[in-house]
């Protein structure tokens, strides 16, 4: 397969270093140009990115040039295929939808354009069908290009763990997050504000964890998507960790499930996709007391696979309970717009 060249808006940030380090060497994808702000355009990255990643900086992206956004439509850049979008959210709309216009894939880890009806957000272990949406999205907006989004980072890890129990009859989920502090960006939080201590709010977390997870389960039905029927409630939380968030999961059915029933579901549940950044295993079970933890499994299958573990049952109703936890800047980030632009290759979507 010949190497598509790709572009990383935003690269100069915590989730674009994290772009480029997972493009370094990948059988599919050529790093092709970064783009960001007017500071650091026209900058070698390596003097323009405070690299803090613990791998080394890649060699082939230390000495490329930072490309302002309005270069984007350049004639050099008309060999990029694809646009890993990391960009803040205030500029992400607009750009997005340029590099739309201009007939670009857009395969964006950004929440701006998350919920509109016509564009897919993906988590391509449950709801590939959904980018059937493109083709309507393109005759919608008159667009040679289009969009395709990945979820919020603690978003995958739980549907990812409620996907293989949706044939059970999940009726309500309630879910309390303790998230890794990346989660913030490298200069999002203060070491003051977090050492020793836990943070019991993450702005617009919750709404967006109750919100997506109904769409990325749901159906699709001709040319929109019917949400997933039942609710879920979130309660979300900051913790001194560096990545991985960990979250406890409440799931009540409709009619009575045993944890072996829940336990089985999850062993039994595989992925169709063979792309390099496909895990082998999307969902692993723990089976000791003890995990998953952070430290310990957040680099499971490659950072691609959420683990789960302590399955019981519960006290109220037909509930189960378990721990699930994910690589929030791996499986919850750049890692899965990457997968899914493995599969936008994969399905015919880019050329």
């Amino acid at each position: 397969m010949r190497k598509r060249k790709v572009g990383v808006l935003g690269a100069t940030g915590s989730v674009g270093q994290r772009f480029v380090q997972l493009l370094e060497g990948h059988p599919w994808f050529e790093l092709g140009a970064l783009f960001a702000s007017e500071r650091s355009a026209g900058k070698r990255y390596k003097d323009a990115a405070q690299w803090f990643l613990p791998s080394k900086l890649p060699q082939e992206a230390a000495e490329m040039v930072v490309q302002p956004m309005d270069a984007i439509g350049a004639p050099a850049n008309e060999e990029l295929a694809i646009m890993f979008s990391a960009l803040p959210g205030d500029v992400a709309s607009k750009v997005e939808r340029r590099c739309a216009e201009l007939g670009f894939a857009v395969s964006s880890n950004v929440a701006v354009h998350r919920m509109e009806p016509d564009v897919p957000l993906i988590i391509p272990e449950i709801n590939a069908d959904h980018l059937a949406l493109i083709e309507m999205q393109k005759s919608n907006r008159g667009w040679d290009g289009f969009i395709v989004t990945n979820p919020n980072c603690s978003t995958i890890v739980m549907a990812l763990s409620l996907k293989p129990l949706l044939p059970l009859g999940i009726h309500t989920v309630h879910v309390a997050t303790m998230q890794a502090v990346s989660g913030a960006g490298y200069t999002g939080l203060g070491s003051m504000a977090i050492l020793d201590n836990v943070i019991p709010y993450i702005g617009k977390e919750e709404g967006k964890m109750e919100r997506e997870t109904l769409k990325i389960l749901g159906r699709l039905d001709g040319a929109s998507v019917r949400n997933a029927p039942f609710t879920v409630c979130a309660s979300c939380h900051r913790v001194p960790v560096m990545d991985g968030h960990t979250m406890a999961i409440w799931v009540n059915f409709k009619d009575a499930v045993s944890a072996d029933a829940v336990k089985d579901a999850f062993l039994n549940f595989s992925s169709e996709f063979k792309t390099p950044f496909a895990p082998e295993k999307p969902v692993i079970v723990r089976e000791e007391p003890n995990r998953p933890q952070p430290r310990l499994d957040r680099d499971a299958g490659n950072g691609m696979s959420v683990s789960v573990g302590r399955i019981r049952s519960g006290n109220v109703g037909n509930e189960i309970k378990y721990i699930a936890q994910g690589h929030n800047t791996v499986r919850g980030a750049s890692g899965a717009s990457i997968l899914n632009a493995e599969v936008l290759v994969e399905r015919g979507y880019i050329p």
